[in-house]
């Protein structure tokens, strides 16, 4: 088999690329190791920022985004019954919008569809070979047979525990990693948002999230341990623990309703460099991943893909290797301020078990200068909006 651009990876990100490989006529095939019903299940964050919203429209799959996604203009950040809410209208007049990344995978899955994009799923085995050459190969296992991509370029779409990262050598990669001391347990539910926003918590009990994926479904998160198992928490458990956490206002008028799933995640900040080495090109999670404080994981592969996509474009309508070159430079130029901010949130608004008097009085200096400093309220909504590409 023959393609110009292999992606491995059928996640959000290797199809987003794909769609948008299309609409310049480069030819790409997906290599995927799940279903495409397992690439569907998983339960991921829903705000995407203005860029990636653009990118949807640039690759001609926003129609629903736009039509059933929540736009929002501001977020609600507390300490116990202290609350800022920031206003994005007000100070850089643009929203986010609020839908779940598996509803943007299925909207490029039919998109993939449509076009007879070759996706292949249940993929084993996966190598990458000569990536240092001019003619980069892939081989893999599919439907029991051997099978070989030779390609000009691979996008490594793959996210932490794909073969793509650990195909640079190791004398080449270098990784920066932020362990943090406790997960999020999450827990969805068929119940009304108990905020038309989402609210940020810190309390004396720990960190909570009230978000939602649509007017009818929330999703909430409380701060929990690491060695927690999310069996061990019953529904009523985490819906009184969530009570404590955030602010009474909101605590008194909270709907409640049996889970429809219930997770932990455990939380870490990551970085590899370089991002390209060869004619392999790292993307999202297989480089890079960030605490979900924040809302930046998926948002931060889609201005991967958005430099990629441009590098590649120059390089195949101009003959141009300028953005194919600087790819890595450009991309994790934009992720460590992305990492920055996904980690200043972190440590805004969650109890560490090391933390002293004086590190609380901080976390609570912190939210009341939000509250008082239009620049700092105009910084952070900058950063949660998206930082331009």
């Amino acid at each position: 088999m023959r393609t110009q651009v292999a992606i491995i990876g059928g996640g959000p990100s290797g199809l987003l690329l794909s769609q948008l490989l299309h609409r310049i006529g480069v030819e790409a095939v997906v290599l995927e190791r799940q279903t495409r019903d397992h690439v569907l299940s998983r339960i991921r964050a829903g705000v995407l920022e203005k860029g990636m919203m653009d990118l949807l429209r640039q690759a001609g799959v926003d129609d629903r985004a736009r039509r059933e996604g929540l736009p929002h203009d501001g977020v609600v950040l507390s300490y116990d019954d202290d609350r800022v809410r920031i206003d994005f209208a007000e100070h850089i007049d643009q929203p986010v919008t609020v839908y779940g990344q598996t509803e943007v995978t299925r909207d490029l899955y039919d998109a993939a569809e449509a076009r007879g994009t070759t996706v292949l799923h249940e993929v084993s085995d996966v190598e990458l070979h000569d990536l240092d050459e001019d003619t980069p190969y892939v081989t893999f296992m599919h439907d029991g047979q051997e099978k070989r991509i030779d390609c000009d370029f691979v996008a490594g779409c793959d996210g932490f525990h794909g073969v793509s990262r650990k195909s640079i050598p190791d004398d080449v990669r270098r990784d920066y990693e932020k362990i943090y001391p406790f997960g999020w347990l999450g827990l969805l539910s068929e119940t009304p948002p108990v905020h038309d926003e989402l609210i940020y918590a810190n309390s004396g009990r720990g960190f909570a999230l009230c978000s939602m994926r649509s007017p009818h479904l929330s999703r909430y998160y409380v701060q929990c341990r690491l060695d927690d198992r999310a069996e061990d928490w019953s529904d009523e458990a985490f819906w009184a623990e969530l009570k404590r956490r955030i602010p009474s206002e909101f605590a008194e008028k909270l709907v409640t309703g049996p889970s429809i799933e219930k997770s932990i995640a455990p939380l870490r900040s990551f970085v590899t460099e370089p991002m390209r080495w060869g004619r392999l090109f790292l993307c999202g999670d297989a480089a890079h991943i960030v605490p979900p404080t924040g809302a930046k994981g998926l948002n931060s592969a889609a201005s991967d893909v958005h430099y990629l996509f441009e590098g590649l474009s120059q390089w195949y309508r101009d003959s141009d290797a300028e953005g194919v070159d600087r790819y890595s430079e450009r991309a994790l130029d934009r992720v460590w301020k992305v990492e920055r901010f996904s980690w200043w949130m972190t440590s805004l608004l969650h109890r560490f078990p090391d933390q002293t008097d004086f590190d609380l009085k901080m976390q609570r200096a912190e939210l009341l200068y939000l509250r008082d400093t239009p620049a700092a309220q105009e910084a952070l909504a900058l950063n949660y909006v998206g930082l331009p590409y």
